[in-house]
């Protein structure tokens, strides 16, 4: 299949205006295939040759202007249009499509609870080819009519509201002016809840087999989805631009969520089956407030195209935090953020794979390499970056720069230089300048404090290795008196980095703790300066809001991948203080970085045993913690963590043969398949147990639990089974696939299967050759053999990009994975030493 280039998109857009498109789709036709019928209306504006894309499963038949076409002539996804005139035209095509088991086109699912069959489509970048015929690119909007045919008891919805027609017809309201991939369909039969909001129709919907969890669960979603609703409609001038708000959760979805107008596609584990802590509710949250920003930032005002990308997920990404904690009871999201997203950024923005917020348009030249840019720069460095904007622009000019562009360009599209004109038009202040050194640069800033006394008063200078401007703020901290572990603010004010002079910090004793970046406005890692580091040592859970803590957490995971710090000296300081940490998030995110990087890769083979000790009595702690049941979140999370590092089988099969925890919880399925796997991993089950459990959850999160339980066996047979189930058969789902791979490598068995270190390369690359980017992806992210830290599973990576050219997004996957290794063979070769 052919890529489509900037270049084509441009000369393509210059020729063509596109008006309309009338689809019809018959989902009727058995579970293979559907029946997909397009009418295009156009203007060519010169007379000349182009292209329509299409990747179907046949093609029927094709008109233009009423004379056919020869289907024979389709190359690959392109059927060619020759001589064409200046004027109008109408293209027909009756095609026959694919289902998709990828997450990818018309995605078709079967819940193995109850056999009911789900639809829906997943159209970004490339795969509304997938679905139906397009001049595929964002900036040839049109208006599209759709019209789908569906087994009786099936609802369909769509981007607009949609009308039964009856005999399984429907009919959705002709859409405004969007681009290609943002066309949504989803059918089957949902179980939906209805409301009203300001006059247009909301619901939300999801597989009936998970109808008593949304029921439970509805309130607090469409209360989240109001608020935030009404907080846009307050900071932007434009309405909201379509007929309706529908929010679908479905499953075995890709991403966490997609923009669709209309038509929200989320990840359907955000219906929760078993108990959540309230981090992963505001997560929820959050997903939802990002997603309907994108109805204004992606949908109303649209790229140009895939270099821009940063627009859209940057400016949701900022937005969706920002009003959550605006408008819902979640009021301190951006703790998460820095303990969670940022972190992302930091590690993306320090492999070879980096690049600029805002990529030069020739590092875009084809929808290939724009699908390699979702990722930490495009959302969490760009969402930090627009928060260090609003810093320093202030959030008044921020929004007025908003509406301005949204003004300029609604039902258009438009550039990052359409993006700075606008802000530019608002401020004084130089924002062409600072796009320039923060949009358009890659790497991490790094900030670094000194401390001089001169005459009794203290002088802050900044040292700074990077070429950007910081505005940050700069908190001072004391120790308490006869309390360990309390911290009080003594001083805090902003400054500009680079400096003109030392910021004076007045007279008296030296402060216990000087801490840059307090409040974790910009984008840079941060350092201590020897004093201060003591202080976070020995003090670190006294300070007393949870974002600065997060800002400490961060430059100690900093200082470890960079091998300032040793890896033990984070799970000792996890061990000191987590137990007296209050914020969900922050337990969250250290133990998950304690347990999956520092245990598993970073520390030496020999000490991961210390490390699993170690954070198993963590865990015991927070137990102990939580046994008068006063935070159950926490509690959560500590068994959730005491199961994961659990290096001994006794405790966990004991909770499991009980059904519960001792205090609490019991074991909910999320709990009873985590217990599963790790006793897989240890070998104090087999496959006869794991059968039973899928006996009493056949669900389609059973499915997966047992398909990763079994992969993770320390049985050679079990092993091969999973492998050739992942690598020589191609009928495993995404989250099929994905499960299998995760249970698959465990550091535990690295003896066991050392041979498939050395047979990964080829069949990957095979395997993403034959099923595309989002099976590719999760190949390069789960199934690579990450356990495997030496320099001979470096060679053999290196070895294959060298010579065996795997597809765009393994490539990607596979480079980023190796740069992370390469950091682990450094840092324990440090820790050695």
């Amino acid at each position: 299949m052919s890529v489509l280039t900037r270049d084509e998109a441009q000369t393509r857009a210059k020729l063509l205006d596109v008006h309309h498109y009338g689809i019809e789709l018959d989902l009727t036709g058995g579970d293979e295939t559907f029946a997909s019928r397009t009418v295009i209306r156009f203007t060519a504006r010169a007379d000349a040759d182009t292209f329509v894309e299409l990747k179907p499963a046949e093609l029927r038949s094709v008109t233009l202007d009423g004379q056919p076409l020869d289907p024979e002539t389709l190359d690959g996804n392109r059927l060619p249009l020759k001589g064409l005139t200046e004027g109008e035209h109408e293209l027909r095509l009756d095609t026959v499509m694919h289902y998709s088991r990828t997450g990818e086109g018309m995605h078709r699912f079967t819940d193995p609870t109850d056999g009911e069959t789900y639809l829906y489509t997943q159209l970004f970048m490339e795969d509304v080819q997938r679905v139906f015929a397009a001049f595929d690119q964002p900036d040839l909007k049109a208006v599209f009519d759709l019209t789908v045919t569906a087994p009786d008891t099936w609802t369909v919805l769509s981007n607009g509201i949609t009308e039964h027609l009856g005999e399984g017809r429907w009919k959705a309201a002709p859409t405004p002016l969007i681009s290609t991939y943002l066309v949504a369909v989803a059918a089957g039969p949902w179980h939906s809840v209805r409301t009203e909001h300001r006059g247009l129709p909301f619901g939300i919907h999801c597989r009936r087999s998970l109808a008593p969890y949304l029921d439970t669960d509805a309130d607090e979603i469409l209360d989240v989805t109001r608020a935030c609703f009404d907080r846009y409609h307050e900071k932007f001038d434009e309405p909201y631009p379509f007929d309706s708000y529908d929010q679908a959760f479905v499953p075995e979805f890709n991403a966490g969520a997609m923009e669709n107008p209309g038509l929200v596609t989320f990840r359907d584990e955000f219906v929760y089956r078993s108990a959540v802590t309230d981090t992963e509710r505001q997560t929820r949250a959050m997903v939802i407030a990002h997603e309907m920003a994108h109805m204004w930032f992606g949908d109303l005002v649209t790229l140009r195209w895939w270099d821009d990308i940063w627009l859209n997920e940057s400016f949701a990404e900022y937005m969706g935090y920002q009003t959550l904690t605006e408008a819902t009871r979640f009021t301190d999201t951006w703790t998460e953020f820095g303990v969670t997203r940022k972190p992302w950024g930091y590690d993306a923005d320090q492999r070879p794979s980096t690049h600029p917020v805002a990529p030069d348009p020739d590092a875009v030249p084809d929808t290939a390499s724009a699908m390699l840019n979702f990722d930490g720069i495009s959302y969490a460095k760009g969402a930090s970056a627009l928060r260090q904007l609003v810093t320093w622009l202030g959030e008044k000019d921020f929004l007025a720069g908003i509406n301005t562009h949204f003004a300029r360009h609604k039902f258009a599209n438009a550039t990052l230089a359409d993006f700075i004109d606008s802000l530019a038009a608002t401020t004084e202040r130089d924002v062409h300048a600072w796009a320039a050194s923060w949009l358009r640069t890659t790497g991490v800033d790094t900030l670094r404090p000194t401390l001089t006394e001169t005459q009794g008063t203290w002088h802050l200078t900044v040292e700074h290795h990077g070429s950007r401007p910081h505005r940050i703020a700069v908190s001072a901290y004391d120790t308490v008196p006869g309390e360990d572990r309390r911290l009080l603010p003594r001083a805090r004010f902003e400054t500009d980095v680079p400096q003109n002079d030392p910021v004076e910090l007045g007279p008296g004793r030296r402060p216990a703790l000087l801490l840059l970046n307090d409040g974790d406005l910009t984008y840079a890692k941060i350092r201590f300066d020897t004093d201060s580091f003591r202080t976070v040592r020995d003090a670190l859970s006294g300070l007393p809001e949870p974002l600065t803590r997060a800002v400490v957490w961060n430059a100690l995971r900093d200082a470890v991948r960079d091998g300032e710090l040793p890896p033990m000296a984070y799970i000792d300081a996890a061990r000191t203080h987590l137990p007296h940490e209050t914020d969900l998030a922050l337990v969250q995110g250290v133990l998950t970085f304690a347990a999956t990087q520092v245990a598993d890769l970073l520390l030496p083979a020999e000490d991961r045993p210390t490390a699993l000790a170690t954070l198993t009595d963590l865990c015991r702690d927070l137990l102990r913690r939580t046994e008068d049941g006063d935070n159950p979140g926490l509690r959560l999370t500590a068994v959730r963590h005491f199961i994961d590092v659990a290096a001994h089988p006794d405790t966990i099969s004991a909770w499991f043969s009980e059904g519960t925890v001792p205090g609490g919880p019991e074991l909910d399925p999320e709990l009873r398949w985590r217990v599963l796997g790790r006793l897989a991993v240890l070998g104090a089950i087999d496959d006869a147990v794991i059968e039973a459990e899928l006996v009493q959850d056949p669900s389609a999160t059973g499915q997966e639990g047992a398909a990763r339980c079994r992969a993770a066996l320390p049985d050679p047979e079990a092993k091969r089974r999973a492998w050739e189930e992942m690598f020589a058969s191609d009928h495993l789902s995404n989250y099929l696939f994905t499960a299998t791979a995760q249970g698959f490598w465990q550091p535990e068995q690295a003896d066991l299967v050392r041979e498939y270190v050395e047979r990964y390369w080829a069949d990957a690359v095979a395997l993403a050759a034959r099923r595309g980017p989002a099976i590719a992806d999760a190949a390069g992210r789960y199934a690579f053999p990450g356990h495997a830290v030496s320099a001979e599973t470096l060679t053999l990576g290196e070895t294959c990009l060298r010579d065996a050219d795997p597809i765009p997004a393994l490539r990607r996957k596979l480079v980023d994975q190796l740069d992370d290794l390469a950091r682990a063979l450094k840092v324990r070769e440090a820790s050695r030493n």
